[in-house]
């Protein structure tokens, strides 16, 4: 377990910075001591991180005998045969137990095949992901036979200060373990790209290249703050702009790993909302800016059996603020399920702490799958009935309703049709239950069309039998 009281630190900023959030900071006491800088926190926080490479098999399909002319390229690369493409991955991880459980990034090993990762004595060791969330970009590895490894601890997150003094070690661009160091540049970060709609960081400007992706941003007593994930960049160098995932959501994601979950689950809010800027805030007749506004309440929500309505404002999660969608869905993602959280809200002038019990989207009704076999026309096709559960996996409107397209398998595929799609209409005939679209695509004739709703969108498909 790395521990260390940073007693290395320059005399002018230990002198202008009395405590860093929970870290207890010393004066350097000698000239020997100035001159370390931060070697000593680096000897002992360095093992912790390790370097990963990993390879990720790909299928792309081959080349289009109409590859180089400009119109039918894009039309007939899809019917090219498909064909598998080796890809390797070069990235970060850091070591949080003694028994080899590792995180790192979904982009780096949440689809590889083989996964090498190497400490910093250079020991190897094979690793498997035990869990990856592509949406949070957080994957966690289990090396095989490992004991007695050095780990980072993992600091409450919510504790950290915009100006404390961090490091960031990793990999970046494949020359060997590197360290640099920064502050906290800011916290609750969000909208910085990539993901699903969960990203919240914390900012630093402690360089960050690519290959430091998973590596460790850690504070002045080597505990993790988070795990280093991305970078603003126009030139794809450091421009002192880098983001790391809080250290309170990789606990979850290792809580739940422990716990034998394959796949990370997190509650449902089942809404949508809005920040509150200062003209709404006025609207309200709130005293300040701050919160979320709920634009959207699916009728099954928990907030909705705990009272919540349509123009009710979010300011505060368990006593932490909420201003943003992806704030609050940070939020309830370090909640767990299954229990209470305390949710700040103000209706109308009024500020009340309503009690809400965290519960995944459910599965009412039945979302009824259904594979279409080789007696359809679009064999392959996997379609059930729109729910929270559906809703919340493929990120539709909670106002959305109908049979959605869960796989369009490959002739659906090649003829436009797409993950998400919510099948409307077959021949000018109402789609209302997945057991509907087998029938209606028997019953077509020589030419078949699909009416579908995409992203707000009405599309229709023409299909010639």
């Amino acid at each position: 377990m790395v521990r260390v009281l940073a007693t290395t630190l320059s005399l002018a900023l230990a002198l202008s910075l009395p405590l860093l959030g929970q870290a207890e900071t010393k004066v350097p006491q000698s000239q020997a001591e100035l001159s370390l800088g931060f070697a000593p926190l680096v000897k002992e926080a360095a093992p912790a991180v390790v370097n990963i490479y990993a390879k990720i098999v790909r299928q792309d399909r081959g080349r289009s005998p109409f590859a180089n002319d400009p119109f039918f390229d894009d039309f007939f690369r899809q019917f090219a045969e498909p064909r598998a493409r080796v890809q390797n991955s070069l990235g970060s991880g850091v070591i949080l137990s003694a028994e080899g459980i590792v995180v790192s990034n979904y982009h780096v090993v949440g689809e590889a095949s083989d996964i090498r990762v190497v400490t910093n004595d250079r020991r190897e060791y094979e690793a498997e992901v035990i869990l990856a969330d592509q949406a949070s970009d957080l994957a966690i590895l289990q090396l095989k036979d490992a004991h007695e490894l050095p780990y980072l601890e993992l600091r409450n997150s919510d504790a950290v200060e915009v100006g404390e003094l961090t490091l960031a070690i990793g990999n970046p661009f494949g020359v060997g373990q590197t360290v640099s160091s920064g502050i906290i540049s800011g916290l609750a970060r969000t909208g910085t790209g990539g993901g699903q709609g969960f990203g919240y960081y914390i900012q630093t400007d402690a360089p960050i290249n690519p290959g430091n992706s998973g590596g460790a941003l850690i504070d002045v007593n080597g505990d993790l703050i988070g795990i280093n994930t991305r970078i603003l960049s126009r030139s794809g160098g450091s421009n002192g702009i880098g983001f790391a995932i809080p250290a309170n959501l990789v606990r979850e994601f290792v809580r739940q790993a422990q716990s034998g979950s394959t796949e990370f689950r997190r509650p449902w809010a089942g809404m949508t909302g809005q920040p509150v800027d200062a003209d709404l805030a006025e609207a309200l007749g709130m005293g300040q800016v701050d919160g979320m506004l709920i634009s959207e309440l699916h009728p099954q929500s928990p907030f909705v059996q705990a009272g919540f309505e349509v123009g009710d404002v979010v300011t505060a999660v368990d006593g932490e603020p909420v201003n943003s969608p992806s704030e609050m869905a940070f939020r309830l993602s370090v909640a767990r399920l299954g229990g209470e959280s305390q949710i700040t809200r103000v209706r109308q002038g009024q500020v009340d702490i309503i009690p809400v019990t965290l519960s995944e989207a459910p599965d009412n009704p039945a979302s009824d799958p259904i594979v279409l076999n080789d007696q359809t026309p679009m064999p392959g096709l996997v379609v059930a009935r729109v729910n929270p559960r559906v809703i919340n996996r493929l990120q539709l409107p909670l106002s959305a309703e109908g049979v959605v397209v869960l796989d369009p398998g490959p002739y659906a595929g090649r003829g436009g049709v797409q993950l998400g799609d919510i099948l409307t209409a077959i021949n000018g005939q109402l789609v209302e239950h997945p057991a509907d679209v087998p029938r209606l695509l028997r019953d077509s004739g020589r030419w078949m069309q699909l009416d579908l709703a995409r992203q707000g969108q009405r599309v229709s498909l023409r299909f010639r039998l």
